[in-house]
């Protein structure tokens, strides 16, 4: 792993695509500071298109794709993706998404996880969700920790769901799909992008953005992927020398800087 301020102009001159987390990478304690929101802003007037890609509920990513600066955005773990195609909402769903009783299947997943889990809990956001259930483990007290956070999403994983641990929830569904799958379908299938390795920057900080650092070789962790970084068989290209949006937002200025310069 490299520090990002060692990118070179030549790495920075490919980038066409920022993909993004969103809960600590470009949030802080919970907010989206007007550091980071400023560098999505910035991104978008250099012409390179902003994708967040979050275990985040279909709600939340409606707002975000109408009232963001952003291309598209990637929910609920690669479920599907919103973007606007000429001021108009569009939905791309991902081909794997599991039909059938669904929610039924879920709510089983859900009990168990909570019998077996004392003090975790539904994400307060689940009500805005469609095709997975977050177990708030480390958002709202009590704060669970990482064991906790393992010991869910092995409960998901026996039985047969998908799971993902994220610096705060752990999100399972039924379908074979994950951030990265969905990623590279989008950019090939919509977007027309051939080989989306090739021109995209990943920012991201906790376990579920694993398959994303293994896929993309321009990819940056956060300085608080610190307590995971271990755990991780795929790590990050580079690392931010500051953590969450603070990060974000410097790796965001070092990036449009070389690209002006190499102008």
């Amino acid at each position: 792993m490299r520090k990002f301020d060692s990118i070179t102009s030549e790495e920075a001159s490919r980038i066409q695509y920022v993909l993004c987390d969103i809960d600590d990478t470009i949030t802080t304690n919970g907010k989206l500071t007007a550091e980071a929101y400023s560098a999505l802003w910035d991104l978008q007037k250099a012409g390179i298109r902003v994708i967040p890609v979050t275990g985040r509920p279909a709600g939340w990513c409606d707002l975000i794709v109408r009232e963001w600066p952003v291309y598209a955005v990637i929910g609920e773990n690669g479920a599907f993706v919103y973007y606007l195609e000429e001021g108009h909402k569009r939905v791309f769903l991902h081909p794997s998404v599991a039909r059938g009783d669904v929610q039924g299947r879920l709510e089983k997943v859900k009990q168990a996880c909570l019998a077996g889990v004392p003090g975790c809990r539904v994400s307060a956001d689940q009500f805005a969700r469609i095709y997975d259930v977050a177990i708030d483990f480390n958002e709202e007290p009590p704060y669970l920790g990482l064991d906790a956070a393992e010991k869910i999403r092995d409960i998901c994983v026996q039985m047969g769901a998908k799971a993902k641990v994220s610096s705060i929830h752990v999100n399972t569904w039924y379908g074979d799909y994950d951030k990265v799958s969905m990623a590279k379908l989008f950019l090939q299938t919509v977007a027309g992008e051939k080989e989306p390795r090739d021109c995209v920057l990943f920012f991201g900080d906790s376990p579920n953005d694993e398959p994303m650092f293994g896929y993309f070789p321009m990819s940056c962790a956060v300085a608080n992927i610190a307590p995971f970084l271990e755990k991780l068989t795929a790590k990050p290209a580079f690392l931010a020398e500051e953590e969450s949006g603070s990060g974000f937002a410097k790796c965001v200025q070092r990036l449009l800087n070389l690209r002006k310069n190499s102008i």
